[in-house]
């Protein structure tokens, strides 16, 4: 059978824009930027009834997990140091620090995107897929599609904190 390097650069193309595509987001869910555009400032510490977190502690909790699995995934160097679940996944208190430390998170969230992008667009066939040496049988895809599912789990999160607070119109 004769191997046609320019389908496997195609299908690896194709697996990087659609992985990029589901980074984006609004697919089949509300976005990010969705969920977070025009969050009242007063609303961010409000914890409804039946909920475990604030929109603040799930904004940085998204901020600190995909931080984590970013430089987990570009560890090439070493020094990738694994934080302690739960504790070191979520901010203890329900309302940021300040107004700046919500956007900051914001904008966090936004640059370290962009930088596992970056490391996806970068990747081979042989680089998505092989099994990092630092790891334990983790890969770039891996790390690519737990990245994608979790910000999609909790960005629905803080849609239905939203809803529960009032403040949820589709943008």
């Amino acid at each position: 059978m004769r191997h046609d390097s320019t389908t496997e650069e195609d299908l690896n193309g194709s697996l990087v824009r659609e992985l990029l595509s589901l980074f984006e987001g609004g697919n089949a869910h509300a976005t990010f930027e969705d969920a977070v555009k025009d969050f009242p400032a007063k609303l961010r510490s409000e914890i409804p009834v039946g909920l475990p977190y604030s929109a603040w502690q799930l904004v940085e909790h998204l901020r600190i997990t995909q931080r984590d699995i970013l430089e987990f995934s570009d560890n090439k160097a070493g020094g990738y140091r694994e934080l302690k679940w739960p504790e070191e996944y979520w901010p203890k208190e329900a309302a940021p620090p300040s107004e700046a430390a919500w956007d900051h998170a914001i904008r966090e969230i936004h640059s370290d995107r962009k930088a596992f992008e970056k490391l996806l667009k970068a990747a081979d066939e042989k680089a998505l897929t092989e099994a990092f040496s630092w790891g334990n049988g983790q890969t770039l895809l891996r790390e690519a599609l737990l990245i994608a599912d979790h910000n999609a789990y909790h960005i629905g999160e803080l849609i239905v904190l939203r809803r529960l607070l009032g403040v949820w119109k589709k943008h």
